[in-house]
């Protein structure tokens, strides 16, 4: 591996015209393609498996005009203080609303609240609900601008008009704050390189990678049926592992210059040793991205397949562009202790004899490993206390900012017709096998009524056909609470002997039930999704440390850092602490994916620490060092670029905080915290003092698994003798130097 990625580096130096040539032609292409290729639409949202994406399907069958999955909207009225919507005036301006709202081209039909009882008790609420024939991202602009427009036109008279529903769904916007993120991560360059032309190259390749990325997602979103959100995490993913990568192999060049060696040289030294670092690293993350297809919910598994394409873009950029782009800087790229003369007159930096700060941490922790040890850990378990209260749900029109039009039409239909009202249940009863199916229409009805938490229960309305009907169910509690929950699973079990007695099958569906089937279909899928991706981990790190210890070290401090970010998340997200600082607005259940998406992700960032830092480590093992030394000299080289990779991938996480979409703040809150807790706490701490209690027993390795095993030789060990057959001795190196 070393030796094949040594010449591969050189290669990339020495032909670095026709390497940069191809980066930019494939950019060129992606970009061609992405703004060729039609408009996206919707991504569909379907939950293989399920009772209620089964129902789904037998409406489309059964209901083919029905439009199941349209977007949907209720404009919601409030009466001033003192009138109701029921007076003259005010029931003239909702008719009205209602007119100029049926002439939508892509309206299927609107509910003349008089007509259809969406009227409240009191006279002071009332609804109209408005059917689309397109799903909300597929709704064209001029039908949200007409939406928009009637109902500003009814405030004008004087009523209150709020619009809930996902027909205002739009694509989520990050803020300014994903900028900062990416000016953060060119700080920390500069600070690490003491250069900004070598702080430049990881943030031009890292920006090219996401490009290509990114632009052939958009190229193939049409065709593939990929989202808004896919991109996005593409984008996050993509841009933190691309810088992270890139610091990796100029590092490692820097360092490669500082020991006498020319620059091609240098060059593929550097992408042999921490290329093959990041390759292996790379393969993590891509194992967990990719392993997110095992909960089968297709939306995920297109994430997680763009987002996996997107950090093997970045694992090749780093070892060909990275190369071929120091071939063209030259001399302005420089050992590791000197600095530009922009920042430092090209002097070498004061006290370079004085150990680093990594080597003085690395020494006190071979020292004191025990007290490190526990430290971090009870740190870590006491963060990860607040998981044991996690609620998991998905986000509706009541986690919105209350200063959206669907939050405060979620509010005014809780408060004029019950809080169940925003998430009511749609019960189909297929009666095709029944020989009486009107009789098992009714008898549906009246059992769903005989049960606790119901408020109401619509009588049932058949198909043409006759043989299938929907009854309408509102429960008492809010569409997130547990109460639902349960009334659903009720519901479900009365369906069981519904279905004995009358030769029918009774289905629950409805977003509310959907986002129920789907909180549950990922936790019975985290277990196994743990072990596969895990599993596979632990034997290609296996292979890489040559270790059985280590690996499993690696796997159990990812175990402590995932549950101490969750701990995190349901304190912020849930419980509400530090909520204002972070721009929540609403607090509520963790997002159900949150959990197996937070594993998959975090595992995969993690092991890139483990392997840049502890392939330092073994390779200074390797080298005839003694464990507590190779500690310490793991640090002295690597700890500096792992902590400004940290920090770097904790910005560009932190700025997807600032996005007005609740997923992808919480994801990109969850990201940074946990890159905060492995790469500080557990890769910083525990593992240095882990390895220091273990001795030479952590490398330890099985005689028969060693003889098995394929040497990788991610230590770069064959670029010795690589070096000896190409004639080049340490005096001439120096010479060319």
């Amino acid at each position: 591996m070393a030796t094949f990625l040594y010449k591969l580096g050189r290669l990339a130096f020495r032909r670095r015209h026709f390497v940069a040539l191809i980066w930019v032609a494939l950019l060129t292409l992606a970009g061609v393609g992405a703004a060729s290729a039609p408009a996206a639409g919707t991504t569909s949202f379907s939950i293989p498996g399920t009772e209620a994406q089964k129902a789904f399907d037998l409406l489309e069958e059964r209901f083919p005009g029905m439009s199941a999955d349209g977007a949907t909207a209720r404009v919601v009225f409030k009466a001033p203080a003192g009138e109701k919507m029921t007076d003259a005036a005010n029931k003239a301006t909702v008719q009205k609303t209602v007119k100029e709202l049926s002439t939508g081209s892509e309206v299927v039909s609107v509910a003349d609240p008089y007509q259809a009882n969406a009227v409240n008790e009191s006279g002071s609420i009332a609804y109209a609900s408005v059917t689309y024939d397109v799903s909300g991202m597929e709704l064209k602009d001029a039908s949200r601008e007409a939406l928009q427009d009637a109902a500003e036109q009814a405030r004008e008279s004087g009523l209150t008009v709020e619009i809930g529903g996902d027909a205002l769904q739009a694509t989520p916007h990050t803020g300014s704050s994903e900028i900062i993120g990416i000016a953060v991560a060119a700080v920390v360059l500069v600070i690490t390189f003491g250069s900004l032309l070598a702080a430049g190259l990881p943030l031009l390749t890292a920006i090219i990678g996401v490009g290509i990325g990114v632009s052939t997602i958009t190229a193939l979103a049409s065709a593939l049926d990929l989202g808004s959100t896919t991109s996005t995490l593409a984008t996050m993913i993509g841009l933190a592992v691309g810088i992270d990568y890139a610091l990796f192999i100029v590092s490692r060049y820097r360092a490669e210059l500082a020991e006498g060696r020319d620059r091609e040289e240098a060059a593929g030294r550097a992408v042999g040793t921490a290329g093959s670092a990041v390759v292996f690293a790379g393969l993590t993350v891509v194992i967990a991205l990719v392993g997110l297809a095992v909960v089968n919910i297709p939306m995920l598994t297109k994430m997680g397949f763009a987002a996996a394409g997107t950090v093997a873009i970045a694992v090749l950029i780093a070892l060909t562009l990275i190369p071929a782009l120091l071939g063209y800087a030259g001399r302005k790229v420089r050992p590791t202790g000197e600095k530009s003369k922009l920042l430092g007159g090209g002097r070498a930096a004061k006290n370079a004899g004085r150990p680093n700060m990594g080597t003085r941490w690395a020494s006190f922790v071979v020292r004191r490993p025990m007290a490190v040890l526990l430290v971090g850990v009870i740190g870590l378990g006491a963060a990860a206390v607040p998981a044991t209260s996690l609620e998991l749900g998905l986000p509706d029109d009541g986690s919105q900012p209350v200063s959206t039009t669907q939050r405060r039409a979620y509010d005014l239909l809780s408060e004029g017709f019950g809080p169940g009202f925003n998430g009511p249940l749609m019960v189909v009863v297929d009666a095709k096998g029944s020989a009486d199916p009107q009789a098992a229409f009714d008898e549906t009805g009246d059992r769903i009524k005989a049960l606790d938490n119901v408020v109401t229960v619509t009588p049932a309305a058949p198909n043409k056909a006759g043989d299938t009907a929907t009854i309408t169910v509102v429960p008492d509690a809010k569409p997130s609470s547990a109460t639902t929950e349960e009334l659903v699973h009720s519901i479900r079990d009365t369906g069981t002997a519904i279905a004995a007695d009358t030769d029918s099958e009774v289905l629950v569906t409805g977003a509310t039930a959907m986002n129920i089937d789907v909180s549950q279909k990922l936790n019975d899928a985290l277990i196994p999704y743990l072990i596969l991706v895990v599993g596979l981990a632990f034997l290609l790190l296996i292979v890489v440390f040559r270790s059985i210890l280590v690996p499993l070290k690696a796997a159990l401090g990812f175990l402590l850092s995932v549950m101490a970010a969750l701990g995190a998340v349901v304190a912020v997200f849930q419980w509400g602490w530090l909520s204002g600082l972070l721009g929540v607005e609403e607090t509520g259940p963790v997002m159900s994916m949150m959990p197996i998406f937070m594993v998959g992700v975090v595992f995969g960032l993690a092991m890139d620490y483990e392997v840049f830092l502890v392939t330092r480590m073994r390779e200074a093992y390797v080298h005839g060092e003694n464990p507590g030394q190779a500690v310490v000299t793991g640090f002295k080289h690597g700890a500096r670029v792992v902590t400004a990779a940290a920090v770097i991938m904790m910005a560009v996480f932190a700025g997807f905080i600032g996005s007005s979409e609740s997923m992808i703040k919480m994801i990109g809150f969850g990201l940074a915290i946990a890159v905060f807790f492995d790469a500080f706490v557990v890769r910083m701490a525990i593992v240095p003092a882990v390895l220091a209690l273990l001795g030479r027993r952590a490398w330890w390795l099985p005689k028969w698994l060693d003889r098995i095993l394929p040497n990788v030789d991610v230590e770069g060990e064959g670029l010795r003798t690589e070096a000896e057959r190409g004639g080049l001795d340490e005096e001439k190196r120096l010479v060319r130097a």
